[in-house]
């Protein structure tokens, strides 16, 4: 029988789902991927092998089908119960997007931590609950299973006081209102990976671009700065999230424009960023192929932004050796590398583009006195290892 580990990261309609098997000797291997999405709409629930290929898909719902993340995880137990027999799963890791001050590391769910987490909801409104209700669905659903939670926040708590602070009073600092950055399970996993593919750099900022979008600055694989700050809609402009802007604005939206904070909200976080620009899209593939004049504009403003807030994370580790791109857009969109890249020729980034366009792993040209690479980041495989450490398995 294989000792496995099952992770879960889930969102307001969708529980997804990783299973690795163990044998405490070596790094956690990938067995499935999968998802059920459409909670509470339109289910559907699929999932891939370890080398990506779909290998079951099932729409076994009707529409308006009230299936909650307790009735996802019961499925999905059931089926990997069916489909992996063999696997015998010990524990389960959750992504957890908030751990505020207090969790600096991954650790075992009890009834005090479940609490202490239900506390941190008013700083990540649209995330903390959902990942949340998984841990409750997965406690109902599998009892004896023991739960671990891994931070996106807890990766940045060796950033130094400084970057840290707000300008504000000191009781608001007092009262957790600090800069915490996130994406902190993708920049472990490639902090993880840098010994073995850039042994020598010391200095890199890693580019991590997706739907959701943020930069950070590693010293010695230690996160020193982040362009996210007390909410996951700081810094870059995203998919449908604005990014960093004048607060101002939201004092202008509410006085003269007649917003509340749901609006607010709501524009912040679901009618902003590239969608909000362009008018076209939240997805960079469909903007790279619009000729939409607007759509440019939002992939230009996407790509300023990124080199601005690298002159900054250069600036805060006072020069770099590498650039790193990873996630989903950093992954697959050369020609957002490329036109980083070339934005940041100040810096010393020459590109290979013929190493760009086939994905890396290295883009830039062996005399480049900075390095560009592309590293394909592994959120699953991290949250695997801070279970397997946890609980000392093994």
């Amino acid at each position: 029988m294989t000792q496995g580990i099952l992770v879960i990261n889930s969102g307001s309609s969708s529980v997804k789902f990783a299973l690795f098997s163990d044998d405490g000797l070596s790094e956690p291997k990938p067995l499935f991927k999968g998802q059920i999405e459409g909670l509470g709409t339109d289910p559907c629930f699929q999932v891939k092998d370890s080398n990506g290929r779909k290998i079951d898909a099932r729409d076994e719902w009707p529409r308006g089908s009230t299936l909650n993340h307790t009735g996802a995880l019961r499925y999905i137990l059931s089926w990997l119960e069916d489909c992996a027999s063999n696997v015998k799963i010990q524990a389960a890791g959750h992504r957890i997007v908030h751990g505020g001050l207090d969790y600096e590391h991954a650790v075992r769910i009890d009834k005090h931590v479940l609490e202490d987490l239900e506390g941190l909801i008013p700083l990540a409104p649209l995330h903390q609950p959902h990942n949340l209700a998984a841990i409750r669905a997965l406690a109902e659903v599998a009892p004896k299973m023991p739960q671990v939670a891994c931070f996106d926040t807890a990766f940045h708590r060796t950033q130094p006081r400084v970057a840290q602070l707000f300008p504000l009073p000191r009781a608001l600092a007092e009262a957790g209102v600090r800069r915490y950055g996130f994406h902190g399970l993708s920049y472990e996993y490639i902090a993880h990976c840098l010994p073995d593919v850039l042994p020598d750099a010391d200095k890199v900022v890693v580019a991590h671009l997706g739907s959701g979008a943020s930069m950070c600055a590693l010293l010695d694989g230690k996160s020193i700065e982040s362009s996210m700050g007390f909410t996951a809609v700081d810094g870059l402009p995203m998919g449908t999230r604005c990014g960093g802007i004048d607060p101002g604005v939201i004092l202008h939206l509410v006085q003269n424009l007649g917003y509340d904070a749901k609006a607010i909200e709501k524009l912040m976080y679901k009618e902003s960023g590239l969608l909000g620009v362009s008018g076209v899209s939240n997805d960079m593939r469909d903007l790279e192929t619009s000729d939409n004049p607007h759509a440019a504009e939002a992939v230009d403003l996407f790509v300023y932004h990124i080199g601005k807030y690298l002159g900054m994370l250069t600036s805060a580790l006072q020069g770099i050796d590498a650039l790193v791109f990873t996630a989903g857009i950093g992954e697959n969109s050369p020609i957002i590398r490329e036109r980083v890249c070339q934005r940041a020729a100040w810096l010393g980034i020459r590109l290979d583009r013929e190493a760009n366009r086939k994905g890396g792993p290295c883009i830039s040209t062996p005399d480049s006195p900075v390095s560009a690479w592309v590293i394909p980041t592994n959120e699953e495989l991290m949250i695997a290892l801070h279970v397997r450490n946890v609980l000392q398995l093994g």
